[in-house]
């Protein structure tokens, strides 16, 4: 892994500053170049490109999406080898966008952005990193919502003599074989964990708040025969991906608007549990009390009989406690364990990044939030000229691909600074009237969704009990949404004037 650069005394200016390169970096990039700009960088903290493909390198991590829907509409790829891809073919991808696209000269490693304040005398951001601070026109916020581990404050923590990590975090130096090892959560990234480490542990104790609806997964080898159809015809690779946007297009009537459909796939998620779990009691454990589809749906066919499997056991609360080697769940059952992972999710609602930014009137992107994020159409917001969201508030999708999303946004970003140049103006600032607008309706639209009646707590949720995590409609929605940029929305920033 190369070092950390010297930090560089001169600030640089560029047009656009990208911070992060995992999908909506590399895509920005992309997308930049495309549109004729080019004085850009991309800043990111880690040694390499990839975002959250490149931190979380668990056993068994895996997308829930398939392929050839989980990719740019710009780069297919006709290599996948499975229609549910792996960590590393992912992380492959994104290596290989980068070097198709040219964005190798724009990228900067192993450069964490400290701060990004806005500076009105000059109508620039100013921007501190780890390697120097730079200016920029304007920024391009793609950190992602997937970037920040959260870890609970647990009693005693302090005091387990083990190796602790999250799963994001996950520490290849720790051999867990034949271990004792606890696992804390049990999301996507668990149900991926468990069967994978479940066959080499002596014991593992999987902690579990609130079991999730899990569905099979239709998971399988793409042929070397398909792999060539992809190559030779790409309108077969295209079909394929416009089918399975079709199948998810037509789902999400459904999520927003009947929940109440959702009933069939619920008879299908317990005929999946009741096959792999023969005993009635932990069966008992791992079935919903909400209705399907309001936390994530979790694809696994081995998840399940982990669980089921002799060195196993499920404990229906979350971890209390900590007292040495011994864990305390919340309903008082204590076990011994040598290692402990948390696959206990990231900071979703309350993003740590929002403290670093500082808009117009001094006050951080988090002090303006309050605890509930906000933007216009997910992207821009009131007070923060210039600066655009990749991901923003109200962007994630509930059951499709948030490539889609992050495209849309591109779009979005690009019209907008394109159409700066062409009006001679230097910043667009979210009117607060067009804001409060887009977000009343996005929540109306939230009151009839699973994800508010469907009768669950999930991370989609923030402190205040609102959703500000999820798209309440399809993909294509948003994309005619944030098809062009609606001048009347925004107020126009001249550019400084000089001095007599």
């Amino acid at each position: 892994m190369a070092s950390a650069p010297a930090p560089d005394t001169a600030t640089r200016h560029v047009r656009v500053a990208v911070i992060g390169s995992g999908f909506g970096g590399l895509g920005a990039g992309v997308r930049l170049r495309r549109a004729g700009i080019t004085d850009f960088v991309i800043l990111e903290r880690a040694a390499s490109v990839g975002g959250t493909w490149r931190d979380n390198t668990y056993p068994g991590c895996a997308c829930d999406v398939p392929s050839h829907l989980y990719s740019f509409s710009f780069a297919p790829n006709p290599r996948w080898p499975r229609s549910f891809s792996g960590q590393p073919q992912i992380r492959a991808y994104l290596e290989h966008v980068t070097d198709t696209f040219g964005l190798r000269p724009h990228l900067r490693f192993n450069t964490e952005v400290s701060s990004a304040r806005w500076d009105a005398d000059t109508a620039r951001w100013q921007l501190a990193t780890t390697a120097g601070d730079w200016t920029a026109d304007a920024v391009v916020a793609a950190t992602g919502p997937l970037s920040e581990p959260r870890i609970p404050a647990v009693k005693g923590l302090d005091t387990f003599p083990g190796r602790v990590f999250h799963s994001s975090r996950w520490d290849h130096d720790c051999d867990l074989t034949g271990k004792r090892v606890a696992l804390v959560g049990t999301g996507a990234s668990a149900i991926q964990i468990v069967p994978a480490i479940q066959p080499q542990v002596r014991r593992l104790t999987v902690f579990q708040r609130t079991p999730a609806w899990v569905l099979p997964r239709a998971d399988r080898e793409i042929s070397a025969a398909e792999q060539w159809l992809h190559r030779t015809l790409p309108t077969a690779a295209t079909l394929r991906r416009a089918v399975l946007f079709g199948l998810r297009e037509m789902q999400v009537d459904a999520f927003v608007h009947h929940p109440r459909l959702l009933g069939a796939v619920q008879v299908l998620a317990r005929y999946h549990l009741r096959r792999a779990i023969a005993d009635p009691e932990l069966r008992a454990r791992l079935t919903p009390d909400y209705r399907i589809g309001c936390k994530r749906i979790l694809l696994s066919n081995t998840y399940y009989p982990a669980l089921a499997a002799p060195n196993t056991e499920l404990v229906a609360a979350g971890l209390a406690e900590v007292r040495g080697s011994t864990l305390v769940a919340a309903d008082g059952t204590e076990t011994e364990a040598d290692a402990l992972v948390f696959s206990t999710g990231f900071h979703v609602t309350d993003l740590p990044a929002a403290e670093r930014i500082t808009g117009a009137a001094g006050r951080t992107l988090a002090e303006q939030w309050g605890g509930t994020m906000e933007a216009l159409r997910g992207t821009t917001v009131h007070g923060f000229p210039n600066l655009f969201l990749v991901i923003g508030p109200n962007t994630a999708l509930g059951n499709s691909s948030m490539i889609l999303m992050i495209e849309s946004q591109l779009n979005y970003i690009v019209d907008a600074l394109t159409r700066l140049g062409a009006l001679g103006a230097t910043a667009l600032n979210a009117r607060a009237d067009a804001q409060r607008r887009w977000n009343d309706r996005v929540q109306r639209r939230m009151r009839s969704t699973v994800w508010t009646t469907g009768g669950c707590t999930s991370w989609y949720l923030d402190a205040n009990g609102r959703n500000t995590t999820v798209w309440p409609g399809t993909p294509s929605r948003f994309r005619r949404e944030t098809r062009r940029l609606t001048l009347a929305e925004y107020d126009l920033i001249p550019g400084p004037t000089a001095a007599p």
